[in-house]
């Protein structure tokens, strides 16, 4: 091989490289987004599930009490 072309290809290994760096940090963020999305709206969402029955159940005993 051609020093020139053992050149490019050290380049080009370096290149790969550091794109390869970025893949990685770019898919960690996307999934602390997904991570932190699911915490933020899943989680409230499971706790109205206990929330709104209890709710009901007292607006419900508050109008029999006005009845």
């Amino acid at each position: 091989m051609q020093p020139e072309e053992q050149n490019k290809i050290a380049e080009l290994e370096a290149k790969i490289d550091a794109i390869y760096k970025s893949v990685e940090k770019t898919r960690k963020i996307m999934l602390w987004t997904s991570i932190i999305t699911a915490a933020v709206i899943i989680l409230p969402l499971i706790g109205l599930l206990f929330v709104i029955p209890s709710f009901i159940d007292s607006y419900t005993t508050a109008l029999d009490g006005l009845l």
